[in-house]
């Protein structure tokens, strides 16, 4: 899988790309560093690993605190995440791309429509999609309509995801951004999957739903956790 930015993607300043292209390589290097380091248990798994085999498509949704180690929850084919138009969404989808996930470019605060377009388009193709519902600038912890709209679009399940580690940091950020430490066992908790009517919905009461579940699966990995 290789990443693609969205055509109306507006270009960086001159240097700038091979700036976040180095950047991105050391990142990745770090992730797979880190993930080398850490114990991973996974909990709740049989259904998304059952898809992730028989090919049936989802919608993975993770809050984006816990985007470091996120690649790792993942072990299907192929997977569009929506990624911010920014600079730092730049950063992250050149990231993930050498990760082997693919990003759709757009957000709730830029290019959000573009981003929509881009990744039904993956959809149609085949591909699994991941949101982190209150990203890229929060409020943390509140689902924001992308993946619900997404969801009804596709008619895909959203499956919630949660990690906790036993050992880590939370950065001084908008999120709280999870970074485990060496050593640390880090628990990936599946939470109950969310289907999302394709007509005659409400959404803001399926958004709310999905805020829900994803409380619950980090309650649970951080009780896992010891936390």
């Amino acid at each position: 899988m290789s990443a693609a930015a969205d055509d109306s993607f507006e270009p960086a300043e001159p240097g700038g790309g091979l700036s976040a292209a180095g950047l991105s390589l050391v990142a990745a290097g770090l992730i797979r560093a880190l993930r080398r380091t850490v114990r991973l248990r996974y909990h709740g798994e049989e259904r998304i690993r059952g898809w992730e085999r028989s090919g049936e498509r989802f919608i993975l949704a993770f809050w984006h605190r816990h985007l470091l180690l996120m690649p790792y929850a993942y072990r299907g084919r192929r997977i569009s995440v929506l990624v911010s138009r920014s600079r730092d969404g730049e950063l992250i989808a050149r990231t993930v791309a050498r990760l082997g996930i693919d990003s759709s470019r757009g957000s709730s605060s830029r290019g959000g429509a573009a981003g929509m377009r881009s990744l039904l388009r993956r959809a149609a193709l085949g591909y699994d999609l991941a949101f982190t519902p209150d990203g890229p600038r929060g409020p943390a912890g509140v689902v924001q309509p992308g993946v619900i709209l997404a969801a009804a679009a596709t008619g895909m399940p959203v499956q919630p995801v949660a990690i906790a580690a036993s050992r880590c940091r939370r950065l001084r950020s908008w999120d709280r951004f999870l970074v485990p430490l060496p050593l640390a066992t880090v628990h990936v908790v599946y939470g109950e999957p969310l289907a999302v009517p394709r007509r005659g919905g409400d959404p803001a009461a399926a958004a709310a739903e999905l805020a829900r579940r994803l409380d619950a699966a980090e309650a649970e990995a951080e009780r896992l956790a010891g936390h």
